[in-house]
Formats: C-alpha cells, structure tokens, sequence
C-alpha cells in the first residue's frame, strides 16, 4: 500500500473517534513510519522477533500536574510495514489501523495495556 493511502486510513481511525476524545487531543502528533526503531521496541518492551503496530510516547493525561507545560507533543507512531505483514486485505488493514490508533490514544489518557485487554475481552 502507498504511503499516503495508508496515512488516509489513520486520518480516517482519527476522524471516526467521538468529538470528546478529538478535543483533548491537542499537542498530540500522530504520525506513520514504516518501521520501529530498536529503541521504540526496547522502550515499548517488545523483543526482537515480536511485532509493534503502534506506540505511544509522551505523558498521558492522568500523570500531567500544574507544572506540565512547555514540553514536546506526544507521539503517537503508526507502523506500516507491521501492519501490512500480519493483513492480507486492505479493510483488515484498515480494520488493524483503526485499533491500533485507539489503542495508542487510550494511552495518551492514561489507560494501560492490562486495562485495555480487560476491555477487549468484555466489548
């Protein structure tokens, strides 16, 4: 898939989210490289042979105090090349975008990834 056709399909992850969750995405870049570092893995505590579709990287809502101010956006890093490895139609990838932008930005608001898959299971 091309670049830009993937980067639609997480505008459209991003668009589809309800208006409460877009307002209080300011400051939050969302951006689709094709792979992850050796760093985003080691940080995201993925080994070698595993697969990382998405990450968060910034500080999420529930930990940010008065004196949060003047920092760098937060992050949130689409992984083409992953994604496409594990799809083999284009609305699976568009079905995998989508869950992985919600994963990532549950993170941005301080939900974990144990509490995420208690979520999973019941929805």
């Amino acid at each position: 898939m091309r670049r830009e056709e993937f980067e639609r399909l997480v505008a459209e992850a991003l668009e589809g989210l309800p208006e409460e969750f877009q307002k209080r995405l300011d400051n939050v870049d969302l951006v689709v490289v094709a792979y992850p570092t050796r760093g985003q893995m080691e940080r995201a505590g993925v080994g070698p042979h595993q697969t990382l579709f998405g990450l968060y990287e910034g500080v999420p809502l529930t930990k940010r105090d008065r004196g949060y101010h003047l920092v760098l956006p937060d992050k949130i890093t689409v992984f083409q090349r992953p994604v496409e490895a594990v799809c083999r139609t284009n609305e699976e990838i568009r079905n995998l975008v989508r869950q992985t932008v919600i994963h990532e930005i549950a993170h941005h608001f301080g939900i974990g990834d144990e509490r995420l898959r208690e979520l999973e299971k019941d929805g």
